[in-house]
């Protein structure tokens, strides 16, 4: 096992390389200035060649990409000439020295992932610790109500299998995984937040936390995370009911169910204590692949919700050609995916024996 997860901890390194490289320089060949976007329309030359110097913009692309590289790896070179950009690096993370080659320390830190060109120079790793728990707490909502809604419609699907109920229970699956998320949202927002509201009292947008009228403190506005956690869960829910069903299906035609019958046990009994057990597993991995895949999902709910999660800070950063943050926040989402995989393939194997570490 020890083995497997090196050699999927170094495909997943490649990976991020990969995800790194293809989204810097993408970045750096779209339209518009991140300069013009800090200081306004109305800046001068002399403002915009400053501030280009400070953050390395003046510089070849290969070599702002390679000082991002620098920034990010945990073993990085710092220069002894100090210049503009080597002493604004230096002075933003806690670093150790380890030995000096020629005219460049060689230090060991954490990964700087630099700051944000939009938010009054605060940290990327700030603004991602401060928007990634709501979005894990709306990701999380969002597979609980997927899980027990698409377990308990799966297993009634199969009970009355080719009937008028389980076909009604195929058709809205097949909906739910065909709709776009975004159309959702817009769609539920309308009709729960806005056409019934004095029946619901659910508010078109809103985060987690909400501030009171004199703007002083902040409290927790629970009934906020009901519709994009609904919405959020649509598409795992049609995976969940038609995987629960099938799986189920097949169970309840072994033989040993068939010998559970024979001694007269009732079908309640049969399918809390022999079935349902065995046909999860299918639906215990999907749910734990899906968790990494809702929170990417998340960003179109976000942003039509007005949730403050990594989602929504992801469109902004986009509209603001904050490129430290959208590249910080894809990092993120990228790692999530990996190590996520890697606990799938590591439950996997063992719900099912047969499964060998490669």
């Amino acid at each position: 096992m020890f083995q497997f997860i090196i050699n999927k901890l170094l495909y997943g390194f490649l990976t991020l390389f990969g995800v790194v490289t293809v989204i810097f320089f993408l970045l750096n060949k779209t339209p518009g200035d991140a300069t013009l976007m800090m200081l306004g329309q109305r800046a001068n030359k002399d403002q915009v060649g400053v501030l280009k110097k400070k953050y390395g913009f003046d510089k070849p692309l290969s070599t702002q990409y390679a000082y991002y590289l620098n920034d990010l790896s945990p073993i990085s070179f710092h220069s002894k000439t100090i210049d503009d950009y080597t002493f604004l690096s230096k002075n933003k993370y806690n670093y150790s020295n380890l030995f000096s080659i020629n005219n460049s320390n060689i230090v060991i830190k954490q990964p700087y992932l630099r700051q944000s060109f939009q938010k009054n120079g605060k940290n990327v790793s700030s603004v991602i610790s401060e928007t990634l728990p709501n979005t894990a707490v709306l990701a999380f909502v969002a597979i609980i109500i997927a899980m027990s809604l698409g377990v308990l419609l799966g297993i009634f699907s199969a009970l009355y299998k080719d009937s008028f109920f389980d076909k009604l229970i195929a058709t809205i699956s097949t909906l739910g995984m065909s709709v776009p998320s975004f159309f959702s949202a817009i769609v539920f927002a309308w009709l729960f937040g806005f056409t019934l509201h004095k029946y619901t009292n659910l508010e078109m947008t809103g985060s987690l936390y909400e501030v009171d009228n004199f703007g002083e403190k902040s409290y927790i506005q629970w009934k906020n995370l009901i519709l994009p956690a609904f919405v959020l869960g649509i598409r795992p829910l049609a995976v969940i009911i038609q995987l629960t069903r099938n799986s189920l299906l097949e169970t309840l035609n072994q033989d040993y169910i068939r010998t559970a019958k024979a001694k007269g046990l009732t079908q309640y009994e049969i399918i809390k204590k022999h079935a349902l057990k065995n046909s999860l597993n299918p639906v215990v991995t999907a749910v734990s692949g899906w968790f990494a895949s809702m929170l990417a999902g998340a960003v179109f709910v976000e942003y039509i919700y007005n949730w403050n999660g990594i989602g929504k800070e992801l469109i902004n950063a986009l509209n603001m050609k904050d490129y430290p943050v959208i590249i910080g926040i894809s990092l993120l989402i990228a790692s999530l995916f990996i190590l996520i995989n890697i606990f799938v393939d590591i439950v996997y194997s063992w719900l099912d024996p047969r499964i060998k570490f490669n």
